[in-house]
């Protein structure tokens, strides 16, 4: 039996991204399904590598199976841990924000550009979008050379968010561009304005979908009851 509340939980344990994320989403909440945000307090304070964002799997799947008042789940990390097998555990709604925000990309332009953390976040962002099928749609994926932690404090990452964002649309021709980090969010309305280009914030994009979906009574073909 499911519940009335979209659940938003962020893999990593930095209540400050989870803030972020919580007000990113405010825009959402007059559609009239309660979100909650959630810190999944074993993670990492940022995943920031393959092996990071698998060990919060396990844990994170605990998390969402005691959320008894779940309508859905989002898994609000860029890489999407554990997306599909959170759905092998429910029969929810559930979406990742890559995943979304690739999708919803897709829609705004014809070819997307990311702004990643670090170089070693690119290998994983590529492997999902060749399992995507959308490779030959990416214009290009650039990193800002820091870390999820540096992302609140805007005199560090902000400049390089423009530079990045203006490098993968005049060199990469990107007309889009999507934001690959959940701690990114408050950037998306300056990025905007820097570069003329419509930006994708993920957890946005990702919670717009899992409600569309609740209120559509949509979900993938999961194997358990939630």
């Amino acid at each position: 039996m499911s519940g009335n509340t979209l659940i938003v939980i962020n893999p990593n344990s930095a209540q400050t991204v989870t803030d972020g994320i919580k007000l990113a989403l405010d825009p959402l909440r007059k559609f009239g399904t309660p979100i909650r945000c959630l810190t999944l307090a074993e993670g990492p304070r940022g995943i920031e590598t393959q092996r990071q964002a698998d060990l919060t799997i396990a844990p994170m799947l605990r998390l969402a199976a005691a959320q008894k008042d779940a309508a859905g789940f989002v898994v609000a990390c860029f890489g999407d841990p554990g997306l599909h097998a959170l759905r092998d555990q429910t029969a929810l709604p559930v979406t990742g924000i890559q995943e979304a925000a690739v999708m919803t990309a897709l829609t705004l332009g014809q070819r997307f550009g990311v702004i990643a953390i670090l170089p070693a976040s690119i290998p994983r962002h590529l492997r999902s979008f060749g399992a995507m099928g959308v490779l030959d749609r990416l214009a290009g994926d650039r990193a800002l050379g820091l870390g999820v932690a540096a992302l609140a404090d805007p005199d560090r990452c902000l400049e390089a968010m423009i530079a990045t964002g203006k490098t993968l649309r005049d060199s990469d021709g990107a007309d889009v561009l999507i934001l690959g980090c959940a701690g990114m969010a408050q950037y998306r309305a300056t990025l905007e304005a820097e570069t003329g280009l419509p930006v994708v914030e993920p957890c946005q994009a990702a919670a717009a979908m899992a409600l569309s979906q609740i209120a559509l009574n949509l979900c993938h073909k999961g194997t358990n009851d939630a």
